[in-house]
């Protein structure tokens, strides 16, 4: 029986693998893909996630006679993994190993010059490396590959790939922080059944995309780039909330995210968005408003005083640092931030440009809604009906400038083809309208 292919080519295995890694998007990670197969299923991957792209740069050690048979890899800074059984059942001995080795040392050479010339490794020192292949079969390159990786300091090392065999983290999730794969067909047969195009990925592709990646993603200092490293902002409550601030370069606003309830700033959804209104031009701030201990009591995600206070707190936190001290502020909210937002608008009064909500309660605001300046945007799914009926009614509270949009055939997550592009749209639009370069109002800001 013929199989049918999982992906049509490499490129758009890495695009449906950078959809399900859509939760590291808000981290300082970086991709870094197994030449050459891996490379182009890197580039999609890191393309969607905003992240920069590296290769790790691996070789297998095959079997004397039998070179595609593997009996271990070796790492560019000289590591060697061996397959013990394999080594042991063909008798080979040492220094038929250091033979093989030596002479993928010299492949391993050229590879560095041609990929990299004098290019030094992106930095991966406590950052998160996501280590991608176009699959898995034995996992010996990427274990030697995860090796390097923490060698150099990588404080996290994830492996994703579109296809491995059943078993993959049973087998090799010990040298992982996490294993994600998209398919685990059985019977296996190897990574290119599950290809419609395998075709070998040629040196100057790996070429052309590594280097179409960095001008895609210029150097930067690290506030100026978005990815910040170890941000926090402290509350006078004493907590301590994790914070991604990413300004590029130009700004003309910045969109504050506040979470919903049971969520993060890990939130895919407002990842994928943030990410296109980075696009737009404008800076976003995604955080945390509970810490893990806080969160962990359902009580506190709907404490809409709680959440709105550690909003004006992050808004005070912002507006403070250099890189974002003159731009106008926005408000994103989900869930119950949205409830948080309008709240935190009506205390904040012009300090708040505008605000946007995405499938939000802004009944939970209560009274607040009639004391918010703020131009607001109610996005809402057809199909939620119950959110769209509090959404009606918050909408009729507000007295200041106000839309609600409702999405047809969406429900409350969005998670419909073209639910989410479509919020991300309207957002867009309705935040290029109302943030400006000169602040709303004419108050000292926070």
């Amino acid at each position: 029986m013929l199989r049918r292919p999982l992906f049509d080519d490499r490129r758009a295995a890495g695009a449906a693998l950078g959809d399900r890694l859509g939760d590291l998007a808000g981290e300082d990670a970086i991709v870094v893909a197994l030449p050459r197969g891996g490379v182009p299923v890197g580039y999609e991957v890191a393309r969607a996630l905003g992240a920069p792209l590296d290769i790790a740069l691996v070789r297998k050690l095959g079997a004397p006679d039998q070179p595609e048979l593997g009996i271990g890899a070796l790492g560019e800074d000289g590591t060697v993994i061996l397959d013990g059984d394999t080594v042991a059942a063909l008798s080979v001995s040492r220094g038929q190993i250091d033979s093989i080795a030596a002479a993928e040392r010299v492949e391993l050479d050229r590879r560095r010059r041609l990929y990299r010339g004098e290019t030094p490794p992106l930095p991966v020192r406590g950052r998160t490396a996501i280590l991608v292949d176009d699959g898995v079969a034995t996992g010996v390159t990427a274990v030697v590959a995860a090796r390097v990786l923490r060698n150099r300091g990588a404080s996290r090392v994830e492996l994703a790939v579109p296809v491995c065999p059943a078993g993959t983290q049973d087998r090799l999730g010990e040298h992982f922080d996490r294993i994600r794969c998209l398919a685990q067909p059985s019977p296996f047969g190897g990574v290119g059944a599950w290809y419609g195009d395998f075709t070998q990925t040629p040196d100057r592709e790996v070429v052309e995309l590594l280097a179409r990646r960095r001008a895609e993603e210029p150097a930067r200092s690290t506030a100026r780039a978005g990815r910040a490293v170890g941000q926090t902002i402290a509350t006078e409550d004493g907590a301590t909330l994790p914070a991604v601030l990413r300004v590029p370069d130009d700004a003309r606003g910045l969109v504050i995210f506040v979470h919903g309830s049971g969520s993060s700033r890990l939130s895919p959804r407002n990842v994928a968005v943030a990410r296109s209104l980075e696009r737009r031009g404008l800076a976003t701030l995604l955080f945390d408003l509970l810490t893990d201990e806080e969160a962990a009591d359902r009580r506190n995600v709907f404490d809409i005083g709680l959440l709105t206070r550690r909003l004006v707190e992050a808004t005070r936190w912002v507006c403070a640092q250099p890189v974002a001290e003159r731009l106008p502020i926005g408000y994103f909210g989900a869930s119950t931030g949205a409830a948080a937002a309008l709240s935190a608008a009506a205390e904040l009064r012009d300090e708040v440009a505008a605000v946007v909500s995405r499938g939000g309660r802004p009944d939970l605001a209560g009274d607040a809604l009639a004391d918010v300046a703020s131009p607001t945007l109610l996005i809402v799914g057809g199909d939620d009906w119950n959110v769209l009926e509090l959404n009606a009614e918050a909408a009729a509270a507000l007295s200041a400038e106000h839309e609600l949009a409702v999405i047809p055939g969406a429900g409350h997550l969005f998670e419909e083809p073209g639910a989410l592009e479509e919020v991300a749209r309207l957002a867009g639009d309705w935040l290029d309208a109302h943030l400006s370069p000169a602040r709303v109002g004419s108050g000292e800001r926070l």
